[in-house]
């Protein structure tokens, strides 16, 4: 098995806990929980990894995707201390350290400025998030492997008053629409590219 992503989330922001609640299938995370995202190859093997995590600890599944080539985890708990161990088991049914995780790669990452009324309204049809504005800036991001896009999403809503439109963390990439004004879309960006240039991993 592959590790593909391996983060932590320390603490789930509001709107990302939110976000989860619309897309989730298992049991749903709530905002300030820890959670632990993790991406495998192949991906039906994330059941295996499921399973060691739920018998050796007392965290909470809220996604178990199986793509055709990958698999994605979510795991979540208000003790950050659970999360952690479900994360020190999964590595240890790999055999693996988190380092040997892909390092994220940015393959898109655009800002758009004085978003025409007709582009907002494509956008709000097809999100499951918030909503953005005819005038406002809008932010997107795609990410490879896929599962770093929660912890794109996560530390920009920390780092600034954006909205979440979209964010996809599972398939070929990871991809996040996020809308807002100018200033706090930069800074926004700014968070997102220092959070996933400090995560270490094997050459992308």
């Amino acid at each position: 098995m592959e590790l593909r992503t391996f983060t932590y989330l320390d603490v789930l922001q509001p709107q990302l806990a939110s976000f989860f609640q619309t897309v989730a299938q298992g049991f749903l995370p709530l905002e300030s929980q820890a959670a632990l995202m993790i991406e495998i190859a192949p991906g039906i093997a994330i059941n295996n990894i499921t399973d060691v995590a739920l018998k050796q600890t007392r965290v909470i599944p809220g996604m178990q995707i199986v793509e055709r080539a990958y698999g994605l985890l979510e795991l979540h708990s208000f003790d950050q201390g659970e999360v952690r161990s479900a994360g020190e088991a999964v590595l240890s049914r790999l055999g693996v350290a988190a380092e040997d995780r892909l390092k994220p790669k940015v393959l898109s990452e655009q800002t758009i400025t004085g978003l025409d009324g007709h582009h907002a309204q494509l956008i709000n049809r097809m999100r499951h998030g918030d909503m953005i504005s005819q005038g406002q800036t809008l932010y997107t991001l795609e990410v490879h492997p896929a599962g770093y896009a929660a912890i794109a999403a996560n530390e920009a809503e920390k780092a600034a008053e954006v909205h979440l439109l979209e964010v996809v963390t599972f398939g070929a990439v990871g991809r996040l629409w996020l809308g807002g004004y100018e200033a706090e879309i930069a800074e926004a960006a700014r968070a997102i590219r220092e959070t996933l240039t400090a995560i270490a991993g094997r050459s992308n």
